[in-house]
């Protein structure tokens, strides 16, 4: 007697669409652990002129990881620490330093630089 053998799985590719993250957003490839708490997606609020006291808007657009260190903290959800930012995976601080230089640039440069 021939044993039948369960239906096997077929080579099927299955698309999985990642989900929608929250504007001004950014998924890290290395997520942030602190205690029992998981951070892998951080988001950004444009920051206020007063945010950005006691730093170079030089600095900040150069990247430089201490102005990012000041400024991330104040503007970010959930709310980073100073040593989040000193722990975090170089690409990642690049992914989240480079969403926040959008904020300095105006929406009519923006639409500008789209067409």
């Amino acid at each position: 007697m021939k044993k039948e053998l369960p239906d096997q799985p077929k080579n099927e590719v299955t698309l999985i669409e990642p989900k929608e993250l929250p504007p001004y957003s950014v998924q890290l490839d290395e997520p942030i652990k602190r205690g029992d708490q998981v951070i892998d997606v951080i988001t950004l609020r444009k920051p206020r002129s007063g945010e950005l006291r006691g730093l170079s808007l030089q600095d900040v657009l150069q990247l430089d990881v201490n102005s990012l260190k000041k400024l991330l903290p104040r503007i970010s959800a959930p709310t980073l620490t100073e040593q989040d930012v000193d722990n975090m995976d170089p690409a990642d601080l690049t992914a989240v330093g480079t969403e926040l230089v959008g904020f300095f640039v105006q929406k009519q440069r923006k639409e500008e630089a789209y067409l």
